[in-house]
């Protein structure tokens, strides 16, 4: 997979994404990452990437032709190109898993009050929040989306079961886990699990990721119930 960022602020992504899994990937060559600076897309002497919104108000915007001539550059027909905003649909696990099969990723990362509406008219495929809360500017939720994707793609984890049995993955938080000792202060490790029985295992985990996704996200028990409820 390739993943272009857009971001006037290129020196916030190294060391998250020089560490870990994402290293990991970029080493095997499953992630070819490349960070570009917005303002290297300009041809003023200034640099220039923002105005003032007409009509008034606080903040700066984006100016439009940065934007366009570095989208036009790096992307092309097989390109899915994402702006990061508060404004998006919140990121979930099933857009990861559809993210992660896509062949390129182009990420722009908002800044000051947002972008030049014409950006998202023209260029934009998908917007993506990570959070009904506001950020600085759209480099940590691109960081965010590119971990997310990047661990679902094939051959980067150890496990490619890991991805599979995770929180979210199968619309459950994940059951609880345990390792030794099997006594640490008087807390012991449940006895199904010492049991080797493993459809026993297997039962006890589902109900465990059932209680503590009604106990802890409720939501996503009715979210999964409105889905089928849709499908039939």
């Amino acid at each position: 997979m390739k993943i272009d960022v857009l971001t006037l602020f290129p020196g916030m992504f190294a060391g998250p994404l020089d560490e870990s899994i994402i290293l990991r990937a970029r080493n095997k060559s499953l992630l070819d990452l490349q960070i570009h600076n917005l303002r290297d897309f300009t041809h003023d002497r200034h640099r220039t990437v923002d105005d003032r919104p007409f009509g008034g108000g606080p903040g700066m915007l984006l100016k439009p032709e940065p934007v366009f001539e570095a989208v036009e550059k790096l992307a092309n027909e097989r390109t899915r190109v994402i702006l990061m905003s508060p404004a998006g649909r919140p990121l979930e696990q099933g857009m990861a898993v559809e993210l992660a099969g896509q062949p390129h990723l182009l990420l722009i990362c908002a800044s000051y009050e947002g972008v030049d509406e014409r950006v998202r008219e023209a260029l934009v495929d998908d917007e993506i929040s990570i959070g009904d809360y506001v950020l600085t500017n759209g480099a940590l939720p691109a960081m965010v989306l590119i971990d997310c994707v990047t661990r679902l793609l094939p051959g980067v984890l150890g496990d490619d079961e890991s991805s599979g049995d995770e929180s979210f993955s199968r619309g459950l938080l994940e059951y609880p886990h345990f390792t030794r000792p099997a006594e640490f202060r008087g807390m012991k490790v449940p006895d199904v699990l010492l049991s080797g029985n493993h459809a026993e295992i297997e039962k006890w985990r589902r109900e465990q990721a059932q209680q503590r996704t009604t106990q802890r996200r409720p939501d996503l028990l009715r979210d999964a119930s409105h889905r089928d409820n849709a499908e039939r």
